[in-house]
């Protein structure tokens, strides 16, 4: 493993001289040589590009200069993100050598404030799955157990935190894709709410869902790495104007007991039998940390899989439509006699794979005339049922905790049904829905088949309301560090 495994052990180290820019990327690079062969997890590794951006930093940092507040920290982007540093794949044959000449700016963002992107890191297809499965590069494995998935769409990048190759990682969430594999991973995954990291360079997928946030070993790592991505950016018209909270210094402050509601549908028939007694581990563990414990009633709960299912397939649509073989991507071979649509058809026949091809013609059928009404119309109605739903248990709680997901990592390939692998999102999809804040935090492990795997807990809270996220989360990490399994 890392030296060290937060980032706020390693910028005290690296401020107090114990150790360097240039010693951290170096043990980072190793860990990965060492076991990216096993878990797949990077796309690309900036091995030289990263130790140049160490030595810089040692140089400013030997003549006095302020590193910034990563201070050189070695972080990972996911593949549907866009950096100048090396191909942005969207884990796409359509995308295979795309290089962007922009970062985005989440990336810029850290780059300023001292962070050392160490590479790539592997994605489902477009952002579209559970598992980590649907990439055109192989799937990714879980460190935790290499038979089994991490968990999707940011596999990669909870792969990578989990098994130390990297002290944090970005990832995006349109339906889970940060809390899922943070959760099957035994990590922290933050899915802010909608607008409050700006979008600009991110793949788009689901444009009115999609979300940029951080995978960490810690809450506060979490909370800093979100607060410098945060704020307006004036190249994504849907980024919030709204002042941002210095979420590292405030989580440490002492507030007031929290009110956390916990649905009735969250201890289901259709959850494992050990995440049922996990989960009710974790709230018992809530309740002994201050927080009150009050039962709530979500009844569109189950609605939210349709709803999103309706929606981002709709959304996914219109945005993949720009994979044509003729602006940029994978162009298939011209043959004699081809007409236009014959060179659009058979470039994304080979250029994209079966999982999204079929959300792709889910979303062209439900936007399709005599359909439009009856699918795409009512999904958008019961968006909005969803949001008032979160509204009304909002004005009795601070925050909601459920499961992240219902099952702990399931074994590679045990859930090749389209239908079985959209269930792993229930718990998730409805922030997304409803635009709201959501987080993923460790809460123990559970046994099964021999390997002991991590088992998260999702808590979510009103719009721009992650402070109150982070510090329910970060007293709790307080309070029971061994339970959340947190170490410097």
């Amino acid at each position: 493993m890392l030296p060290y495994r937060t980032i706020s052990a390693y910028v005290e180290a690296v401020r107090a001289g114990r150790t360097t820019a240039r010693q951290m990327v170096d043990a980072t690079l190793a860990q990965i040589d060492a076991q990216n062969s096993r878990l797949n997890a990077y796309r690309e590794v900036f091995t030289e590009e990263a130790r140049a951006a160490a030595n810089r930093i040692d140089e400013h940092m030997a003549r006095g200069a302020d590193p910034g507040p990563l201070a050189g920290a070695p972080i990972s982007i996911k593949d549907n993100i866009a950096t100048t540093l090396g191909r942005t794949s969207a884990g796409s044959k359509m995308l295979a050598d795309y290089r962007s000449p922009f970062n985005a700016t989440a990336v810029e963002r850290l780059i300023d404030a001292g962070a050392i992107i160490i590479g790539k890191v592997q994605c489902d297809e477009f952002g579209m799955g559970s598992s980590g499965e649907n990439c055109a590069f192989g799937p990714t494995r879980n460190p935790h157990d290499t038979d089994r998935v991490p968990g999707g769409s940011s596999s990669g990048a909870a792969a990578a935190v989990a098994a130390g190759l990297c002290l944090a990682s970005i990832g995006s969430d349109t339906g889970g894709s940060v809390r899922l594999p943070a959760s099957f991973c035994g990590v922290v995954g933050v899915k802010p709410t909608y607008g409050r990291v700006s979008r600009y360079g991110l793949v788009a997928y689901g444009s009115s869902l999609d979300c940029i946030g951080p995978i960490t070993n810690s809450v506060a790592d979490a909370a800093q790495l979100l607060q410098i991505m945060s704020g307006h950016d004036p190249r994504d018209s849907t980024s919030s104007t709204r002042d941002v909270f210095d979420f590292t210094k405030e989580i440490e402050r002492p507030g007031k007991p929290m009110r956390l509601g916990v649905p009735k549908k969250a201890r289901s028939d259709k959850n494992d039998d050990a995440v049922n007694d996990a989960f009710a581990r974790a709230v018992d563990h809530f309740r002994a940390s201050g927080a009150e414990i009050i039962d709530v009633d979500f009844g569109l709960a189950d609605y939210g899989l349709a709803t999103y299912y309706v929606l981002a397939p709709a959304e996914a649509s219109s945005n993949l439509a720009r994979y044509d073989g003729i602006r940029y991507g994978h162009r298939a071979e011209p043959v004699a006699g081809d007409s236009l649509e014959d060179l659009y058809a058979r470039t994304r026949a080979e250029g994209f794979g079966e999982e999204v091809k079929r959300r792709i013609m889910l979303g062209t059928f439900v936007l399709s005339a005599g359909y439009h009404d009856a699918y795409y119309v009512k999904a958008l109605k019961a968006r909005r049922l969803i949001h008032d739903a979160f509204t009304e248990v909002f004005s009795r709680c601070d925050a909601m905790i459920t499961p992240t997901a219902s099952m702990p990592a399931f074994r590679i390939g045990e859930r090749a049904d389209p239908i079985r692998m959209y269930q792993c999102d229930r718990y998730t999809v409805n922030a997304n829905i409803a635009g709201i804040c959501a987080m993923s935090l460790p809460a123990g492990t559970i046994e099964q088949d021999g390997s002991s795997l991590p088992f998260g807990v999702q808590l979510q809270a009103p719009v721009f309301a992650e402070m109150t996220l982070l510090r329910i989360a970060r007293q709790l990490e307080e309070s029971q560090p061994s339970w959340a399994g947190r170490e410097s």
